[in-house]
């Protein structure tokens, strides 16, 4: 019953961000400095919604004769559009947020990932390219496109709560960021 209340949960999250992209709003940036994170992934992501969009109308000509079947498919394959859609949206409107006067930035991917940082707490930031990433315990990987472009290494630990409840306490933090020279530049004199 969690798990469901959890999938609903990010579904409505989506389709919110959906709308706040069509009205060209940022969701959670109030004061700070959004750096975003998506450019990378527009290209893909249109790519992947062309065919989701190709494999619509295939399967809406081959199923015409059985209108049940028909129905049932369609209305699955325009939900994948949209979702597919949402998810780039979620990325644009959710940027990272860079808050010098809370003293913290906010680490996003999608709807998945939201990781608040306290200033104090980073000992270096560095632009730092990766692109493998393996899975350690006390290191989170926010990957666009298998890259991360900045490394936070941390003083202590800050809790991350993963997709489905789970927390974890991190010390190394690797992230995306399409400006990357220009996050770690304004993490330098934030922290200064």
């Amino acid at each position: 019953m969690r798990v469901g209340g959890l999938l609903v949960r990010h579904e409505v999250r989506l389709l919110v961000s959906l709308a706040l992209w069509v009205a060209r709003r940022t969701h959670g940036t109030g004061g700070g400095r959004a750096f975003g994170y998506a450019g990378g992934q527009g290209a893909m992501t249109a790519g992947f919604a062309f065919v989701c969009l190709v494999e619509t109308v295939a399967l809406s000509v081959l199923l015409r004769d059985w209108p049940a079947v028909h129905a049932a498919v369609l209305f699955l394959d325009v939900y994948t559009i949209v979702f597919v859609v949402a998810l780039h949206a979620s990325s644009v409107v959710r940027p990272h947020v860079l808050h010098v006067e809370r003293g913290s930035l906010r680490i996003r991917r999608c709807v998945h990932v939201d990781l608040c940082v306290p200033l104090e707490r980073i000992a270096s930031v560095r632009r730092e390219l990766r692109m493998t990433h393996e899975r350690a315990d006390g290191e989170l990987n926010v990957e666009v496109g298998s890259q991360t472009t900045v490394t936070l290494e941390l003083t202590e630990p800050v809790t991350h709560i993963t997709f489905l409840g789970r927390r974890r306490e991190v010390r190394v933090v690797r992230f995306h960021a399409d400006d990357a020279d220009g996050l770690v530049r304004a993490l330098g004199r934030a922290r200064v």
